[in-house]
């Protein structure tokens, strides 16, 4: 990399700047945040653009993809599978080469807009009097520099349509809402109180009670139906973007009023990604038969581990095809994840879904750097007591890699990597340290019992 020494300053100074904003309690307008993160933005996408260095999947993946599309062919296809997602990014990589911008800015431009527009959108979802200052510290955020305008990573597309969702899906009022089981326990206990226990499980499950009533239209309930389907297209766009966001999926769904504009949600999230594919063959140029091999291939991952966490300590910290590895941390993952959702399910979902994308980083098998993109809009947005030193430790461990390898060949390279994969796994405890461990409660909703007695009650705890 030719502008390492360059880049390297400009990250150290962002950095530096956003933990005195945090010392010294910076507000300022919203409008310089962007300001800000569009400068060093545009910066580092065109000293990227014009390095002798590039991406390998930057130019191997994603530029075929692009040029698929203008040949008017499938992208996952034409590519060799080098496109594992739907193809609405290579759309828009299409549109922008047709344009004649070369490929160096082009593919840099979708991700470097995406994560300008995540800087309001990290305002909206702190909310309260710190907004801009969490805007501020997301524009110098140097984890979000190096994917967005070295790497052209497309997690900032996802993201932005994410974080969409939950801004939208939060709506006006109070920042803080009750989850879903929350909802239900309360509701249910309403009913043993005014039925007895013995007619309380008719009242919750027969005609006229709590589920059919539930479905049936409200006061309201006109607007919250538009603002669960809109943030259902919003999340809908993010699957299109890359898989991952569905890990959002259950924050998003926590943070709607009730459970029929949670049943729009998921509706529309569902029918989006449907709508891309079904018109591959008039946007991309494939045969009907040819739907299932696409499928295939974006269902297909490969068992690559040794990158990052505990697993380079079982390859040598060399890349290998593992399929015993890889099994293990899946459902090492989804084990997890379920007991974080269970542990805080009556959180604020930004919480809680802080708490998903965290614990996935520390028992994953494998991960590019890409991945610690997922929960940095949340963290950053509520930050805990150990946010920044995961901030900072991901985005070290980030800029060795993409600053200090690219300066030497293949070879070295990979003896490189050797170290710095195991390396990664000093960040695991960090990480687990950031999850919100303060904040298993949320705010009661008005017109719902607390779930615990007065003297039991957990104290709520604001974002750091």
């Amino acid at each position: 990399m030719d502008y390492a020494v360059l880049t390297g300053i400009v990250l150290v100074a962002g950095v530096v700047l956003a933990l005195v904003a945090q010392w010294r309690d910076w507000r300022p307008p919203l409008v310089v945040a962007i300001v800000v993160g569009v400068a060093v933005r545009l910066l580092i996408m065109y000293t990227s653009a014009i390095d002798s260095w590039q991406p390998v999947d930057f130019m191997e993946s994603f530029k075929p993809a692009g040029e698929a599309v203008l040949r008017g062919q499938d992208p996952v296809l034409a590519s060799e599978g080098g496109w594992h997602f739907l193809p609405t990014i290579p759309y828009v990589y299409g549109i922008l080469l047709w344009l004649g911008i070369p490929w160096e800015y082009a593919g840099r431009l979708v991700t470097v807009v995406a994560d300008i527009a995540l800087i309001p959108l990290v305002a909206k979802l702190a909310g309260g009097p710190k907004a801009s200052l969490r805007a501020l510290q997301y524009a110098l955020n140097p984890l979000a520099l190096m994917i967005a305008a070295i790497h052209g990573q497309v997690e900032p597309v996802a993201l932005v349509f994410g974080v969409a969702a939950f801004v939208v899906a939060r709506g006006p009022g109070a920042l803080e809402r009750p989850g879903i089981a929350t909802d239900v326990v309360a509701r249910v206990r309403a009913g043993v109180a005014a039925y007895g226990v013995r007619s309380s499980i008719p009242r919750v499950l027969g005609r006229g009670g709590m589920l059919h009533r539930a479905l049936l239209p409200a006061p309201g309930d006109r607007a919250d139906l538009k603002r669960g389907a809109l943030a259902g297209v919003l999340m809908g766009l993010a699957l299109c973007a890359k898989s991952w966001p569905i890990w959002l999926i259950p924050g998003m769904l926590l943070l709607l009023p009730n459970l029929r504009s949670r049943v729009a949600a998921m509706f529309t999230t569902g029918i989006v990604p449907l709508f891309f594919l079904v018109t591959l063959p008039v946007f991309a140029g494939t045969s009907l038969n040819q739907i299932p091999a696409v499928i295939n291939t974006i269902r297909d991952i490969r068992p690559i581990v040794g990158e990052w966490g505990w697993t380079p300590w079982y390859t040598g910290g060399d890349w290998a095809l593992r399929p015993d590895l890889a099994s293990f941390g899946t459902n090492l993952i989804y084990l997890c994840v379920v007991a974080a959702v269970l542990y805080w399910r009556r959180a604020d979902p930004i919480d809680m879904t802080t708490a998903i994308l965290l614990v996935f980083m520390v028992v994953t098998p494998r991960l590019g750097a890409q991945y610690l993109m997922w929960f940095m809009p949340f963290l950053v947005a509520r930050p805990t007591r150990f946010a920044w030193p995961a901030i900072v430790g991901v985005s070290i461990w980030s800029g060795y890699g993409y600053l200090y390898m690219t300066q030497f060949d293949v070879n070295s390279w990979w003896y490189l990597h050797q170290d710095w994969s195991r390396a990664s796994i000093v960040l695991l405890p960090i990480l687990a340290l950031a999850m919100p461990w303060g904040r298993r409660v949320a705010a009661t909703a008005p017109g719902l019992a607390p779930l615990v007695g007065p003297s039991k009650q957990a104290k709520v705890s604001s974002p750091a």
